[in-house]
């Protein structure tokens, strides 16, 4: 085995662990409004701020508008990536057509063609960082971080031994061209709301 399925099969052993922590993290009294995942084997929980969600909602509509009402595309739903304890519950997650969750009600990250993660303050570390790693790791296409505080994208694509090939940054106002990727769309950021 290589390095990188060392590091994929870890994903499928630490299912089960997360799902014991997830379980115990719904049985916390967590805030209405925050949304919880699991990084690297740390629980992150994270206030979702009125600018956070019109970005991500502004994406789930740009994706709607290129893939029709029913396209496979979720926010803040549980997603186990390769890498140590990796549940992760991207902003919007895009999944081919096909996929299907699996027998213990799982979606798989082998089916994910596009994440976008929108920074916040207190865990931008981690979207540049081991999530970063854990969606190239995945082979996930096309990777966007959406920044409201810098007012910056940084759109990463072409996954290749646990990093992003290509980096391209776009201030707001600007069009981050998807053309030619999975999601196949010019996204328009001048409508994004700034921190």
């Amino acid at each position: 085995m290589t390095v990188l399925e060392d590091r994929i099969e870890m994903a499928d052993v630490n299912t089960k662990r997360l799902d014991e922590w997830f379980e115990r993290l719904e049985r916390m009294p967590v805030p209405e409004g925050f949304r919880v995942e699991i990084v690297g084997g740390n629980v992150y929980m994270t206030p979702q701020r009125r600018t956070h969600w019109e970005t991500i909602r502004r994406i789930v509509q740009a994706l709607e508008d290129r893939f029709g009402r029913d396209v496979m595309v979720f926010s803040d739903v549980r997603i186990d990536f390769p890498g140590r304890e990796n549940g992760f519950c991207p902003d919007v997650a895009k999944l081919s057509d096909s996929a299907e969750e699996d027998e213990e009600g799982h979606w798989r990250y082998q089916d994910v063609e596009f994440v976008a993660e929108v920074i916040s303050e207190g865990t931008a570390q981690n979207d540049y960082g081991p999530k970063k790693t854990a969606y190239a790791l995945a082979e996930v296409p096309v990777y966007l971080v959406v920044d409201p505080y810098l007012g910056k994208c940084r759109l990463f694509t072409e996954p290749k031994d646990g990093d992003y090939v290509n980096d391209f940054s776009v201030a707001y106002g600007g069009v981050v061209d998807l053309t030619g990727t999975s999601v196949d769309l010019t996204l328009r950021t001048d409508e994004f709301p700034r921190d």
